[in-house]
């Protein structure tokens, strides 16, 4: 009888809810709920994001999850992956010793496990597994490479002076980590992760950020990839307050024609010119522009099309669920992350107003043959914030079609925004 009472025991005691209930600060981890809920609505009902805010999510809710193990912070803590561990070795008086000498508080959730499972081997869970794509800097080149395959580059090539509307609109991401840094809560690298959000490009936020601030991916990637889906709410406002009337229904002619030879060379120049210039930004340029390739050479078309769809479908829930699970609401919940939030969405503002500003020059120097309202497509977030300067336009004239225009600055960003990651991993790593 008393082992039947001690089997019914056992087993409420490892009931997700009896180990909620136990833990001092449980109404974190209702917090944490409340914010996937939160998401999910984002994403499904909204449609905000959804094949990334989705999965992410889910992320979120596996890792707060109590009892459940699918990822432990012990594998990444101090900001590095700790391969001891992943290889079957015992936790370590020295392996404690070593992350606290790195800067991980003794009071942290990952210090007061190791030490309390000394001589214990800790077994990965499946998004430990998974998250090692993004500590080895592996997801985002491959969703780089994806995003080059679908992304036209013709309207940059017919107008070269967009590449200007693209380098304005990354103020955002100087002012904010000036931002970030002067609020004495992070280190140059974190400034630097936390001022990538303003390029509107997850993939290029993950990247910095992992080699910069990987203690602060979790909140920097949810910030990045929710303003990212908010473009259609945040950007309208500033386009009206920067832009008059009259040049709102300005209309551009048609851009001219790009030969083939054009298309095949772009790519191609743009790497060798980045690697020469900035050579920290090549594997995300690289990857961009390879997909691009495989998209214009055409005779590599089933290439193109497995990195438009499988190879993007398949990396994007790997990179939404590994990155949300970094989202533990023990270091989630905190004044960073509040800051992170403010930074972010401010580096956005930012970055949106410095395209609007820099195509308002632009429209000025021209004789008023430029619409300012694509320079809000400046940020990289493609092509959503191309589609925004559409939307406005043709809310002042139904017969003005900015699309492709705004696809020039669009994609520009995307490279402007990989530069400035490089800028920041070249000076800071």
């Amino acid at each position: 009888m008393e082992g039947i009472i001690q089997t019914i025991k056992n087993f409420i005691e490892g009931m997700g809810f009896s180990q909620l209930m136990s833990k001092g600060d449980w109404w974190k981890y209702v917090v944490m709920y409340a914010i996937v809920i939160v998401l999910v609505y984002l994403a499904i009902a909204k449609k905000f994001e959804p094949l990334l805010l989705l999965p992410i999510a889910i992320g979120m809710l596996f890792t707060n999850l109590p009892g459940v193990g699918v990822y432990n912070e012990i594998f990444f803590a101090g900001g590095h992956i700790n391969w001891a561990l992943f290889g079957g070795a015992p936790i370590t008086q020295e392996m404690i010793a070593e992350l606290l000498a790195e800067g991980v508080a003794e009071s942290s959730d990952v210090i007061v496990y190791m030490v309390e499972h000394i001589g214990q081997t800790v077994t990965p869970g499946l998004i430990d597994i998974l998250y090692l794509g993004v500590k080895l800097g592996i997801y985002p080149c491959l969703i780089f490479i994806g995003i080059g395959a679908m992304t036209d580059f013709t309207p940059l090539i017919a107008n070269p002076k967009y590449f200007l509307i693209g380098a304005g609109a990354q103020l955002g991401v100087f002012v904010a980590f000036a931002a970030a840094f002067l609020s004495g809560e992070f280190t140059l690298g974190q400034a630097a992760s936390i001022g990538i959000i303003g390029g509107a490009d997850g993939p290029t936020a993950i990247t910095v950020t992992k080699s910069l601030g990987p203690d602060l991916l979790g909140a920097i990637a949810i910030a990045a990839y929710s303003y990212m889906a908010l473009i259609p709410m945040i950007q309208p406002p500033f386009m009206k307050l920067l832009t008059t009337k009259k040049e709102r229904l300005i209309k551009m002619g048609k851009l001219r024609e790009v030969s083939k030879t054009e298309k095949l060379v772009f790519p191609i120049l743009v790497t060798f010119v980045v690697a020469l210039i900035v050579p920290d930004a090549l594997v995300l340029i690289g990857c961009l522009m390879f997909g691009n390739l495989l998209n214009v050479c055409g005779v590599t078309d089933r290439l193109s099309k497995t990195a438009q769809n499988e190879l993007m479908n398949i990396v994007t829930i790997f990179l939404g669920i590994s990155v949300g699970a970094t989202a533990t609401a023990g270091n989630f919940l905190s004044l960073q992350t509040i800051i992170i939030i403010g930074c972010g969405l401010a580096a956005f503002c930012v970055s949106t107003c410095g395209g609007l500003i820099t195509a308002k020059i632009m429209n000025w120097l021209s004789g008023g043959k430029i619409n300012p309202l694509i320079g809000s497509a400046g940020v990289s977030a493609v092509p959503m914030a191309a589609r925004v300067s559409q939307t406005v336009g043709q809310k002042e004239d139904p017969s003005n079609f900015l699309l492709m225009h705004a696809m020039g600055p669009n994609v520009a960003g995307v490279i402007g925004s990989a530069v400035a990651a490089g800028v920041f991993l070249s000076w800071l790593s």
